[in-house]
């Protein structure tokens, strides 16, 4: 089912749209949860009014469930995708109403919740609602074995042979869900109608087909793992060969893991240059990034010693200028106020000596630890390459052992489908 959810406001719009009977050939309330009024309308004048006592301008969720035009799709099949969307929107057990239409010769539904959580008195939070629907929908299309259309056909999953090396490193950050898994050989048989057809539908995903023990239908992914088709595919077994045909013309196992392996020499020396030209750009970058800094805090440092020693000179003259001269001179140096003035002076320059050192200090130490964090910082995005580099390595070796797999299975006999 393509599913189109909103918030939104105004209940008594919404009301008069989802109840309209001229525009559609029949239009039936199936069913009201936690609504003490028995029609949509006061319903949702209800939800309404409790939103008035929280901040939310927009209370309702509301859910349109259109399933394909040739397909037939029960109230049950309706009921349990609101029952799924209710679930991962976090809605669960909100009021809720729905409604059915009838319209050139197709029914769909809508679905309203009241967002309001009346225990909190506050509109719940919906976050990336449209990608949730958007997974639920391609779900549900894949559950009941409809065709997907176009706008929910997968396509991040995709031939890792022709990934650059961020998109290689991301993949494997990602890893792979069984639900992901199973989406990829349900896509590839909705879209193929031969083995031909089937294998090429894999290998753009990044997987080959091949002949697994007992004659079965199997396919390899990139790491060497092996799924069996029927089982990934929600399939029988007699389904699939029926389509397939004999599974003879395949490689074996061995001989698909033997040509993954040759197969993705050409990534990883694509990979491997890559890498080594960004671990240069990484040391070109620390280096211009120290230097930088270095030169930025030297620049401090000068203005620091020309303010310091401009505010001395300032102070010494203010010091100087208290001695008196000619026959004042005198008069204060018999007097003992020349000694008194010398010792003042002594002390302040002293203890603007102390002040000047602190400064000093403070800029030094404030600088030694800009330059270490940039030292822990260029240390942590070095270990994470060389970490990548050494990750580089074992995928070099495992894709090296795959290549040899084809001289050894005869040895290690069949290798076991998950």
């Amino acid at each position: 089912m393509i599913l189109v959810g909103s918030q939104r406001g105004s209940g008594l719009k919404l009301a008069s749209h989802l109840t309209n009977d001229r525009d559609n050939d029949h239009v039936e309330l199936y069913a009201l949860r936690g609504f003490t009024s028995e029609t949509l309308r006061g319903a949702l004048q209800e939800s309404e009014a409790i939103a008035k006592g929280t901040q939310c301008k927009q209370p309702f969720f509301s859910l349109s469930l259109n399933p394909p035009e040739i397909e037939r799709a029960s109230i049950a099949d309706f009921e349990a995708a609101i029952d799924e969307a209710e679930a991962r929107l976090g809605l669960k057990d909100q009021p809720r109403a729905i409604i059915f239409h009838e319209k050139n010769g197709r029914r769909h539904a809508h679905a309203v919740w009241s967002r309001i959580d009346v225990r909190e008195m506050k509109a719940i939070n919906l976050p990336f609602f449209k990608s949730r629907l958007k997974d639920l929908s391609k779900d549900l299309f894949l559950e009941h074995n409809w065709r997907l259309p176009k706008g929910l056909r997968d396509h991040g999953n995709r031939d890792p042979r022709n990934f650059t090396l961020a998109e290689w490193q991301q993949a494997k950050r990602a890893g792979k869900d069984a639900r992901a898994i199973k989406r990829v050989f349900q896509e590839a048989w909705q879209y193929s109608d031969s083995a031909a057809g089937f294998a090429r539908a894999l290998e753009e995903k990044g997987y080959i087909l091949a002949r697994g023990d007992r004659r079965g239908f199997v396919a390899l992914d990139l790491q060497g793992e092996v799924y069996a088709v029927p089982k990934w595919a929600g399939l029988k077994t007699r389904q699939v060969r029926e389509r397939l045909g004999d599974p003879k013309a395949l490689p074996s196992v061995a001989e698909a893991k033997a040509e993954f392996g040759r197969s993705m020499r050409p990534a990883v020396a694509r990979w491997r240059e890559s890498l080594a030209k960004e671990i240069e750009d990484l040391k070109s970058r620390h280096t211009t990034e120290h230097r930088a800094l270095v030169e930025k805090q030297r620049e401090a440092r000068a203005q620091l010693k020309d303010t310091l020693a401009k505010r001395e000179n300032a102070a010494a003259l203010l010091r100087q200028a208290r001695f008196r001269t000619g026959v004042r001179g005198i008069w204060d140096r018999l007097s003992g106020t020349h000694k008194r003035i010398r010792h003042q002076n002594e002390a302040e320059a002293w203890q603007e000596h102390l002040r000047d050192q602190t400064a000093i200090d403070a800029i030094v130490f404030a600088q030694l630890e800009a330059r270490r964090t940039l030292k822990h910082k260029h240390g942590r995005e070095r270990s994470q390459l060389a970490e990548e580099a050494r990750e580089m390595s074992r995928d070099r070796s495992r894709f090296a052992e795959m290549r040899r797999t084809h001289q050894q299975s005869a040895r290690e006999g069949p290798l076991p489908t998950r």
